[in-house]
């Protein structure tokens, strides 16, 4: 899926992602893909926990609040062994079970990656933001793997708004997301995500 966005927009994104990142141009327009960095918006299925904004002015009054949390999920092996076919990431201690059940952990754990994919999961069950035309991930600042999520294992998301910035597309956000394992002190990984909504 490609959007065709601003060249206001595009600028901006170009300010905060890489070289590398999906554009393309055609006849003087700029395009987006939707693989990874940017989606229509459309709200998920509701979830009862959902904080919903009903504007970005009324996202902005909730700086420095914690926003909620998702669902619980279980990470299953198929999920391991399936990011694994995607990544190439085949180590042992991911997608061999016999083997892994005499390694460190006592049974395969996710890979930390995983588990940072599924902040994109859990955010949009922790709040939404209506009247957006897009949002748009535009990186990470700080991620930390603290402890290893093991399969069967149940996880969630737990957001706080750190900071909001305007900019001339829209409003950039800075949304620290820990993600906790059931039973555990200990989160699977924190991450502060940089999303611009528009």
């Amino acid at each position: 899926m490609i959007f065709r966005i601003s060249n206001l927009l595009a600028d901006e994104l170009y300010g905060y992602i890489e070289a590398g990142a999906p554009f393309s141009t055609c006849r003087g327009e700029k395009f987006l893909s939707s693989s990874g960095i940017a989606r229509a918006l459309k709200r998920p299925a509701g979830y009862a926990g959902m904080r919903i904004f009903k504007s970005l002015a009324e996202f902005a009054e909730a700086k420095g609040e914690h926003l909620g949390y998702s669902p619980w999920r279980e990470v299953t092996q198929r999920q391991i062994d399936l990011f694994a076919e995607a990544t190439d990431d085949h180590q042992w201690i991911h997608v061999d079970p016999e083997r892994a059940a005499q390694g460190p952990f006592g049974t395969t754990i996710a890979h930390g990656c995983l588990t940072l994919s599924m902040v994109n999961a859990f955010m949009p069950e922790i709040f939404w933001i209506e009247g957006l035309s897009m949002g748009v991930n535009v990186g990470l600042n700080k991620v930390r793997f603290p402890s290893p999520v093991k399969v069967g294992a149940k996880i969630r998301g737990g957001a706080q708004l750190t900071d909001l910035k305007n900019s001339p597309a829209g409003k950039l956000s800075t949304v620290r997301v820990t993600v906790e394992i059931e039973g555990e002190r200990r989160p699977a990984c924190v991450a502060d995500t940089l999303s611009l909504y528009v």
